[in-house]
């Protein structure tokens, strides 16, 4: 199969490096393009291999042989010269990828502060109080029946089962006959606030 496109160009990718060698490495890890000679006093082969000068300069290096930079490596020490306590700083801080960290209640931790806001609303601006919310009544997903049941006790549908007991008391107070000083005008409304409550009671949405 042709590496070629139909209309005559080569798109490989040995096509690309041979158009641009700067800088191209080969597997060994040589700069096949290098025309330095190896920094290694009294050395006249090629430095074809790049090495950091030292720790604290890391993007100045010495070009060495492949003999020299085997060499130089063996010698490498990162934290030559560093205190034991410089060490583990530095053990710390490669944890976190360098980043430091804060504490909660620091208030440059908070990504508001970075901006000069005090307060996190302040990002939305004039939309910081345009949506109020829900109201929590009728937030909760109720059965059909359930739903009338809290219709009919007068009731929340965030109430806790007790609070409901409380609102039905309060109901068998006013309508039962037997409370109320024998007044029967309301019998059925009665019979609905009962069977109100046992749809309540048994219901495991309310706890």
């Amino acid at each position: 199969m042709s590496k070629t496109d139909p209309f005559g160009f080569d798109m490989s990718v040995s096509s690309a490096k041979k158009k641009n060698p700067r800088g191209r490495k080969g597997m060994s890890g040589a700069s096949e393009t290098s025309t330095r000679i190896c920094d290694h006093p009294g050395c006249e082969e090629a430095g074809k291999y790049r090495a950091p000068k030292a720790p604290d300069v890391l993007d100045d290096y010495y070009w060495f042989c492949q003999a020299h930079v085997r060499e130089y490596n063996l010698k490498w020490n990162f934290f030559d010269g560093t205190t034991e306590a410089e060490m583990n700083a530095q053990a710390s801080k490669d944890k976190v990828w360098n980043r430091e960290t804060r504490r909660f209640n620091d208030p440059e931790a908070r990504a508001w502060a970075r901006l000069g806001i005090e307060d996190p609303h302040q990002v939305l601006g004039v939309n910081a109080t345009q949506n109020p919310g829900k109201a929590r009544t009728g937030r909760r997903k109720l059965p059909p029946t359930e739903r009338r049941a809290v219709e009919i006790l007068e009731a929340e549908d965030h109430w806790s089962k007790a609070d409901v007991r409380k609102a039905y008391k309060s109901l068998i107070k006013v309508l039962h006959p037997d409370i109320n000083g024998g007044d029967r005008s309301q019998e059925e409304q009665l019979q609905q606030v009962v069977w109100a409550w046992d749809q309540i009671k048994d219901s495991r949405n309310f706890k």
